[in-house]
């Protein structure tokens, strides 16, 4: 007998703690406001863990209807959840770190204004996002999709009387919607061709299929447009410049939205439709060109920004198109496997972020930092674990998933190897970059405002000035900030020592069909060359190792050892430098080629609307119009009066037969 786990209450939990704060927030105190979103998302990651525990005694994946939903002749959706290897540990990523991330915010919000708006939306956003991941449809998983959407809009607009975040919430939401059309174009092509959006049912029609390995068909299409909703959610080329923008939210949100969930949701879906993308070699190998060319272009643009968080956003983009990688190479369990030790290292390396700019009263521009290590020690220590994690060191954990991405990238093609080693080097050269300018040297800040105030301080992240009074100078943050952190730093390092060997063994009930669809898209020269390639999997590692290396080796040698270096490179590759560092000017680029003629177009229709429609009809015609009435309402003054007989009599008839019919009701 199949067990009731009751899935329903994971993403319920969260909902109920984001009504309560919002519908009675405002009459709370802040610790009202904490505790019950804490409470209610601590809940649901008892329930998710309890959940896991009873996994084991699982035969097969375990479905759970909730509710009847759309009924349309054959086809029909209902609300309900799905179990499965997969959903499993998105699950319990999207719960735990969420939860930590939760903890975090209510010492990192706690002197800002509209404190319940915020965590309402949190828990808004935690129950769209566990719906996303829990669902058995794709239409249900749509609606989660939507609504992490519609959350992270909130969350990144959250101070929507600042412009910058007012249009950066904007901007994600637009571009979004771009992706979203392809996927509900996909959608209903998956409606038209196998009548239903069941995971089961779907995958199971699909299954029988031959690969398209002759050119481009229906479930090619499907594929295709599949991968541009997922481009538009994670943040893929061309759709990732809302990514970026998107930091103008508080830190807690960029740790929870824009590097631990969100936007790994496109990844999920690609992962979760891998039977779609199995036979459908020809959008697979554009998913991975996708993601290796989003991996590059992002790290490149990483070494040259100089705010804290704009060049974690960027190495969330570039992260994100490793992720991809792997899954067009049919590696979709090393992608997920990098999306879980992803969400452990770079949601600890935005939450120290926030804690640095904390400390420094909201200072986010790296070249104002400097020297903190001894003031905040404990930010320094985990950012170190974080920053280690992500540059591919051995044994943190990014370094067993990243580099067996990059194994498996080998076997397909030795260029996506080269270009994800070299990024790999671009990655450990930027955050090791950033950790020489905030923690070491002398600190470049604002001297005179830390003498003048006795301190800086900043008890909110929109803090742009030192607090009025002292707190002992440039100071750690408070322990409920702290905490988060030390479990994060504890999971960047031991978070992949499982190995994906394990990791993939656990998911091969999900990803079963996944290798031999991969070998059939090869050609037996390429078989030939992967089964010769095994042996040498130690020097790949050796190579990744050594890319890691030579970045932080680079990143000391020129804002350690020879601090005038940077400078002088910069001047010496002048409009290549600054086209970098003003990220290719794709921003700019949209703006003539889309934003601007939208715009225009759309004011030029509505004013000749309102102008020609509403103004000149109402007033410049309504001479006219009086003319009309007034000539029609003339002839009803005959001056005869039998004429005025009739009309009274009419009028009476009429009055007595309205009062006879509602005698009788």
């Amino acid at each position: 007998m199949t067990p009731n786990l009751h899935l329903w209450l994971i993403p319920v939990l969260p909902l109920i703690g984001a009504a309560i704060n919002g519908l009675f927030g405002k009459r709370f105190s802040r610790q009202a406001v904490a505790a019950v979103a804490l409470t209610f998302c601590g809940a649901a990651v008892a329930m998710a863990l309890w959940i896991a525990l009873q996994f084991s005694s699982l035969t097969a994946p375990l479905t759970e209807y909730g509710a009847p939903w759309i009924r349309a002749g054959n086809f029909q959706a209902d609300f309900a959840f799905y179990l499965d290897q997969l959903s499993l540990v998105m699950m319990l990523v999207v719960t735990g770190v969420g939860f930590l991330i939760h903890v975090y915010a209510v010492g990192y919000m706690w002197e800002e204004g509209g404190f319940y708006r915020f965590f309402s939306y949190l828990n808004v956003f935690m129950f769209f996002m566990l719906t996303l991941v829990l669902a058995n449809n794709y239409l249900l998983m749509f609606i989660g999709w939507e609504g992490v959407g519609l959350a992270s809009y909130l969350l990144i607009g959250f101070w929507f009387t600042k412009d910058s975040a007012a249009a950066a919430g904007k901007k994600a939401f637009i571009v979004n919607r771009i992706g979203d059309f392809g996927f509900l174009i996909a959608l209903f092509l998956l409606i038209k061709h196998f009548g239903s959006l069941n995971f089961a049912e779907v995958f199971q029609k699909i299954a029988p299929i031959s690969p398209e390995t002759a050119g481009a068909g229906l479930l090619t299409a499907i594929g295709l447009l599949l991968m541009v909703g997922a481009a538009g959610k994670s943040a893929q080329l061309p759709l990732y410049v809302w990514l970026p923008d998107a930091m103008e939210g508080p830190t807690p949100v960029s740790a929870l939205i824009h590097a631990a969930t969100m936007v790994t949701a496109g990844v999920y879906m690609v992962a979760r439709s891998h039977v779609i993308f199995d036979r459908a070699p020809m959008a697979l190998t554009v998913v991975a060109i996708v993601g290796t060319l989003t991996a590059l272009f992002a790290a490149t643009i990483g070494i040259c920004q100089t705010d804290i968080k704009k060049v974690l956003a960027y190495s969330t983009i570039s992260q994100l198109g490793y992720m991809f990688l792997a899954c067009g190479v049919a590696a979709y369990s090393a992608g997920i496997f990098h999306l879980m030790t992803h969400a452990f290292f770079k949601g600890l390396l935005f939450l120290a972020a926030g804690s640095v700019i904390h400390a420094i009263g909201g200072e986010q521009d790296m070249r104002k930092m400097g020297g903190l290590r001894d003031h905040i020690p404990a930010t320094f220590w985990t950012m170190t674990a974080a920053t280690f994690a992500i540059a591919g060191f051995p044994p943190f954990a990014g370094f067993f998933s990243k580099d067996e991405i990059l194994w498996r990238a080998s076997q397909v093609s030795l260029a996506y190897w080269g270009i994800g080693v070299f990024t790999a080097f671009l990655t450990s050269f930027y955050m090791f970059r950033l950790w020489f300018l905030t923690f070491f040297g002398e600190y470049r800040g604002d001297q005179g405002a830390t003498q003048a105030h006795g301190g800086v301080h900043a008890t909110g992240s929109r803090a742009g000035v030192p607090a009025p009074h002292g707190h002992g100078g440039i100071h750690e943050s408070p322990k409920i900030m702290l905490l988060p952190l030390a479990i994060l730093a504890i999971l960047s390092v031991m978070g992949g020592w499982i190995g994906a060997h394990r990791f993939e063994l656990f998911l091969s009930p999900v990803f079963d069909s996944h290798q031999t669809a991969r070998l059939v898209a090869l050609t037996s020269e390429q078989a030939g060359q992967i089964t010769a390639m095994e042996h040498l999997e130690w020097v790949f590692t050796a190579v990744s190792v050594a890319a890691a290396v030579l970045g932080l080796y680079l990143a000391w040698l020129l804002y350690r050892g020879r601090p005038q270096l940077p400078q002088r490179i910069a001047d010496a590759l002048g409009g290549f430098y600054h086209a970098v560092a003003n990220k290719y000017y794709v921003d700019e680029l949209y703006a003539i080629l889309f934003v601007k003629p939208v715009v225009d177009g759309s004011t030029r229709i509505l004013w000749h609307a309102v102008d020609q429609g509403v103004i000149d009809n109402s007033l410049n015609d309504s001479a006219d119009a009086a003319r009309d009435v007034s000539d029609s309402v003339r002839h009803m003054q005959s001056g005869n009066l039998r004429s005025y007989a009739g009309w009274v009599a009419l009028g009476a008839a009429g009055v007595i037969a309205y009062m006879i019919w509602m005698g009788t009701r």
